[in-house]
């Protein structure tokens, strides 16, 4: 019998990950299973067409894939034990011979900084043998970090096809690049596209870690470019540091001012430039603020990038911001920077601690963006929870659903502390948007008291959906 322990990734598979933003995976149910998940996909597709987000109640035996312990162990090794699935999910059809355009998944139209820290993974399940004749999906390794396509007008190199045996499936840093490729077959190709959301900050490593420091894995697959320290920073986070990488360069202010006007060159060296001069002392981060104000939007968002990951000594100057920049009538990106600075906050976790009051302050802010921002960074933060709480139930009542959404996911991280918000996620289960409905209720699962139990509860047995209830079989049997 399988036993149902999450199998956890080992150094080398993250090493990989950190690097490549993907791993190509397999599960090992029997043949019968997928060719019973690939009937029941036939035919609902044919009878009521693609069924969206209630994939995964339509086609009750696809629960078992997200129970496996390849799964379970992949999902928790990237995002942490309490991972969360997201509300939406799709099952890619794909009978086309032309590929598909290259892109990454949008936040549903909310603009928000995407991050280098894996916040949030993607897994796409392949319910059939797809060989690369019948398309699966194709990633570009290392552009998980590119805002740019950095290979426009050219090929990409060292694509890598999510194709294998049925039950092959890609787990995939969420912002990387990636596309469908040609179905050459005319078969039928599903790919089911699942979401999930870390609601736990790192304290210590959650794969199969053995090695305490950092190395580049054996099978390295860049199309673009090295980032040594954006990667060791990023398996000093998933291992439980925050700002490790702070005060470990020595820089003079030559090499400080050729760091800041590498901020201005082709994107990964620009990234690079960003870690570089976050690693180099209050020089290195004075050089970061003063970047952060720049008219140019990329290198505002690079320079907040270098911020959010520059420790403690970032800080003050980022609080400092936040006031500076509303005060400047003149500034032409107000809103970019505000967004940026709140950002890097966010990331910086417990160390922003002292940042509460003044993002609690920004939610008076008519900037969506910078709204949506506030929200998501004071999920991060460690401290001051009562005003966060506060401030999060308040955020619920929002104008923006992508406000009220990132509201509910934050209060998510924090746990029973929330149990205040519980009046606000109340109201919320009966909102317009139906991704605030459900992740109003997924809140209430991770704040997890008898009242907001309770309270579940009755939405679920309200809002129950019969998977066996269709248009050909609306009642008997």
């Amino acid at each position: 019998m399988q036993s149902n322990t999450p199998l956890l990734l080992t150094d080398e598979q993250m090493r990989s990950f950190i690097t490549n933003g993907c791993l190509i995976l397999k599960t090992d149910f029997p043949r019968e299973f997928h060719e019973s998940l690939v009937e029941q996909l036939n035919t609902v597709y044919t009878e009521e067409g693609n069924p969206g987000n209630n994939l995964l109640p339509r086609i009750r035996e696809l629960r078992k894939v997200f129970d496996h312990p390849v799964v379970t162990g992949a999902l928790t090794s990237v995002l942490g034990p309490n991972y969360m699935m997201h509300a939406h999910r799709h099952g890619h059809f794909n009978a086309s011979s032309v590929a598909g355009g290259w892109h990454k998944d949008s936040y549903w139209g909310y603009k928000r900084m995407r991050n280098h820290h894996p916040q949030w993974a993607m897994i796409m399940y392949f319910p059939q043998d797809t060989p690369v004749e019948l398309g699966p999906t194709g990633v570009l390794p290392g552009t998980q970090n590119y805002e740019s396509r950095t290979f426009e007008g050219n090929e990409p190199e060292g694509e890598v096809l999510a194709s294998g045996d049925a039950g092959t499936f890609a787990l995939i840093h969420y912002d990387i690049w990636h596309r469908s490729t040609p179905n050459v077959l005319g078969q039928p190709r599903y790919m089911l596209k699942f979401e999930f959301m870390r609601t736990e900050l790192p304290l210590s490593p959650s794969w199969n870690n053995q090695e305490s420091g950092w190395r580049k894995p054996e099978a390295l697959q860049l199309p673009i470019a090295q980032h040594d320290l954006m990667w060791e920073e990023t398996w000093n986070w998933l291992s439980g540091q925050v700002g490790s990488i702070a005060n470990t360069v020595s820089s003079d202010s030559q090499r400080i001012a050729e760091l800041s006007a590498g901020l201005s060159n082709f994107e990964p060296e620009a990234i690079n430039a960003a870690y570089e001069l976050a690693a180099s002392g209050q020089s290195g981060v004075d050089a970061l603020l003063q970047a952060l104000h720049s008219e140019n939007k990329n290198v505002s968002r690079l320079a907040a990038y270098g911020l959010s990951v520059a420790g403690s000594d970032a800080v003050s100057g980022l609080v400092a911001a936040l006031a500076a920049v509303e005060n400047e009538a003149a500034e032409a990106n107000t809103e970019e920077i505000i967004a940026n600075a709140v950002f890097a906050l966010g990331e910086s976790r417990g160390l922003a601690s002292e940042a509460v009051p003044a993002l609690v302050n920004l939610m008076q802010h008519p900037s969506e963006t910078i709204r949506c921002a506030v929200v998501d960074a004071l999920g991060l933060m460690e401290a001051g929870h009562d005003q966060v709480v506060a401030c999060l139930g308040n955020a619920l009542r929002d104008e923006s659903a992508q406000v009220r959404f990132m509201s509910s996911l934050a209060l998510s991280r924090l746990g029973a502390s929330a149990e205040a918000a519980i009046p606000q996620l109340e109201i919320a289960l009966d909102d317009e948007n139906r991704y605030v409905r459900a992740h109003a209720a997924e809140s209430l699962r991770y704040v997890g008291t008898e009242r907001a139990k309770d309270t579940l509860i009755k939405f679920l047995l309200n809002a129950r959906w019969c998977p066996t209830t269709t248009v050909k079989n609306a009642f008997y049997p």
